[in-house]
């Protein structure tokens, strides 16, 4: 069974598991500097992790900037990547962030991009490197037609 939770920094036992996800993810599998992943934004976020029997599989992020909102931190452990865990959740953010009329927004990793595309966003200019990785900037194309 899935279910997808939303809580803030605050619940320090789902913060615990989703930073457990990033750190797997993130530091161990890419190598990206714990100093870069761990922003200092965790404590304005609003925060997601998909269980799966009781397992944490999944984790994604999004916080307001002078751009707009930002969708950050998607992971998903190794094991279940490829079985669709990834638009579930990016669904979930979408739908927490819609209400909004701000663009919605994020950097995609190269490896990342198709998912965002089949999902409504777009790639706006040229690629960039970001922790080491080479990203696009995307945007939400319904959140710009508001």
């Amino acid at each position: 069974m899935l279910s997808i939770l939303r809580f803030d920094y605050s619940n320090k036992i789902f913060f615990k598991k989703a930073l457990g996800i990033r750190t797997k993810v993130f530091v161990q599998e890419m190598s990206i500097d714990p100093k870069l992943e761990y922003d200092g934004f965790d404590l304005t976020a609003h925060h997601f992790l998909l269980i799966e029997n009781n397992e944490p599989i999944a984790t994604a992020r999004w916080r307001e900037t002078i751009k707009g909102i930002k969708l950050e931190r998607f992971a998903v452990i190794k094991e279940q990547r490829g079985k669709g865990i990834g638009t579930l959740i990016l669904k979930e953010v979408l739908k927490d962030t819609i209400q909004f009329s701000k663009t919605i927004y994020l950097h995609s990793q190269h490896s990342a991009v198709n998912l965002y595309l089949k999902n409504g966003f777009e790639i706006i200019g040229e690629a960039f490197e970001e922790a080491g990785i080479r990203h696009f900037y995307m945007e939400y194309k319904l959140s710009r037609t508001k």
